[in-house]
């Protein structure tokens, strides 16, 4: 296997170590990985369009639809009509769906200061360096740029 090759099977393997874990602290608040990460768009972009949060999460409208109909109807968000554009939706947390986010929120990042702590300070910026330099390249060959 070429180096290229090995360091993508440690990436995947990291995603799917890091996967595993926030799939468990998630189960303890009754959410799904992408219940958790439609909440987190919608709360740091409140107003978004179901389409826009498509486009973050990386999956197609139809399975957007079915989990806004799901956290709609454990009232965590609400679908108001864009002010100038009826047909447009924006997305907004209820006072429930505040609550529920922010104590998410809060214990995702406790568990991700945990289970990172071994890495030092040199070493966490040079991953983030580095792996904010793959995902444009990732990002633009997708795009086709």
């Amino acid at each position: 296997m070429t180096g290229r090759g090995h360091l993508y099977d440690l990436i995947k393997e990291a995603f799917l170590l890091l996967d595993f874990g926030d799939r468990g602290l998630f189960d303890q608040f009754g959410l799904s990985i992408s219940r958790y990460y439609a909440l987190h768009h919608i709360a740091i972009d409140p107003g978004l369009s179901p389409s826009r949060l498509s486009q973050l999460m990386f999956c197609d409208k139809s399975n957007i639809t079915r989990l806004l109909q799901g956290l709609e109807g454990d009232a965590y968000i609400q679908r108001c009509q864009h002010e100038q554009d009826g047909r447009v939706q924006r997305l907004y947390l209820t006072e429930r769906g505040i609550h529920l986010h922010n104590e998410v929120c809060a214990a995702h990042l406790d568990s991700i200061e945990q289970r990172f702590a071994a890495l030092s300070e040199p070493t966490t910026a040079q991953l983030t360096t580095t792996l904010t330099d793959l995902n444009r390249a990732l990002a633009d060959t997708l795009s086709g740029s």
